[in-house]
């Protein structure tokens, strides 16, 4: 076989069992990447569930020129307009009701011969930016695992029926990030040998490759291997390294009044991993679709879910889940303010660099219908910022494909590729 011929097959095989020959199959099958500075290195999600009430959550105006009106579910994020894109008029197409709208928010109704796969998109963009971090990908949740793992309580999906559980001890998400930071010093030191293990054979590999590749091919492979360096150097107190800070106070996930304190803990680790760079991408998911949360700690004693189906005659009600909505919104103002306030080691901030979307599963809850569904961006300098856009119905597709773009790829379809192809326009 010519060293310009090499077949796929047997360059997976020449990589053995590592996960590292991810982005390298990338490279070399045609997925690429814009070379644009404006391009986020980083995708943030976060969910909160149960939609909205249009009318108390649109902003006044259009475009560049809008503001949020006094009392509205968006205005806590009035001293961040600069620094979103509200979108308004996207619409999940054939799918109504909680469950399939959590089934598609992220997924786009993708199922195994589509071009994603019936991946999530964080799950699809971990896969080609996240390889070579410390995790792919990190799932953050608040009051997620106690009713299990179904289409109503996940959003992350690796491909059709396959759940990525977010994890909703603050407890447990440390350790997973840290475990191997602290405790026993010889303990450490033998994990991070055999971690160095695995890098040094898959160098090997990589190495070996380079003779039997072109020029092309090689010169890829010698940005992998930089990569490869960069991540052992991070197990050893390198570039990409970051000391273990106090651990985060033992709280239950399932008591119901520890949810806001909860969050914000999960809201801190995941401006961590960001900042020390373990992860590209990541997620935060307060609760899940009918999840049974009930906003104690604003003086309300009714659950979201069903403060959610208050009709317009319940006026007390309705501005109760208002409230509660506003309450949400003042989290993710937290988390703006968060990533703006950590600087990006390579320059600016957190926010600067990442794509930050507030994502919801259903429109208007008491229709059960998935038209006009919130979305907010947040962050980045891929989409101009600063504007409140309808988009008429457009299917989420391509919301989804959008969100690609910003982070470099060049997929033209997301999901079910019959209700849309291609970027929302406008958007970008």
């Amino acid at each position: 076989m010519k060293k310009t011929s090499m077949s796929r097959r047997r360059f997976t095989f020449g990589l053995g069992a590592s996960l590292l020959a991810a982005p390298i199959l990338g490279l070399l099958s045609g997925t690429t990447r814009a070379d644009t500075s404006k391009l986020s290195k980083r995708l943030v999600l976060f969910f909160s569930p149960n939609g909205t009430i249009h009318k108390h959550w649109r902003p006044t105006g259009s475009g560049t020129n809008f503001s949020f009106p006094a009392g509205s579910i968006l205005e806590p994020l009035t001293a961040h307009k600069s620094k979103l894109v509200v979108c308004d008029g996207i619409d999940f197409h054939a799918t109504d009701n909680h469950e399939p709208g959590m089934a598609a928010m992220l997924t786009g109704n993708g199922d195994a011969g589509s071009a994603s796969g019936g991946m999530s998109i964080d799950q699809y963009v971990a896969g080609r930016i996240g390889q070579e971090s410390r995790f792919p990908s990190l799932e953050f949740g608040v009051q997620t695992s106690a009713w299990g793992g179904s289409n109503q309580t996940r959003m992350s999906y690796l491909g059709p029926g396959q759940f990525v559980p977010p994890e909703d001890s603050p407890t447990g998400s440390f350790q997973r990030m840290f475990g191997d930071l602290i405790g026993d010093p010889e303990d450490i030191e033998r994990a991070i040998a055999r971690k160095k293990s695995v890098f040094d054979l898959v160098g090997g590999e990589l190495k070996d490759l380079q003779r039997r590749v072109g020029k092309v091919e090689k010169d890829k492979l010698e940005e992998h291997l930089t990569a490869v360096r960069k991540l052992e150097a991070g197990l050893t107190g390198g570039a990409g390294s970051c000391t273990a800070p106090v651990a985060p106070m033992q709280l239950s996930p399932h008591v119901n009044d520890n949810f806001p304190e909860i969050g914000k803990a999960q809201m801190d680790l995941l401006v961590m991993a960001l900042a020390c760079d373990m992860t590209r991408v990541a997620s935060i998911q307060w609760s899940h679709t009918v999840g049974p949360v009930v906003p104690s700690w604003l003086g309300i004693s009714e659950g979201h879910h069903s403060l959610s189906h208050m009709d317009d005659g319940n006026v007390s009600g309705v501005q109760q889940f208002v409230q509660a909505e506003r309450w949400f919104a003042e989290q993710f103002a937290y988390l703006i303010e968060s990533l703006a306030a950590t600087p990006d080691p390579e320059g600016g901030t957190l926010l600067d660099t990442t794509t930050l979307v507030w994502c919801k599963e259903l429109g208007d809850p008491r229709m059960h219908d998935c038209r006009s569904v919130p979305m907010i961006i947040a962050g980045g300098k891929y989409f101009p910022l600063g504007r409140y856009m309808n988009f008429g119905g457009a299917p989420h597709q391509q919301f989804l494909v959008s969100l690609c773009h910003s982070v470099g790829l060049d997929n033209q379809t997301f999901g079910d590729a019959s209700k849309g192809t291609g970027p929302l326009p406008g958007l970008a």
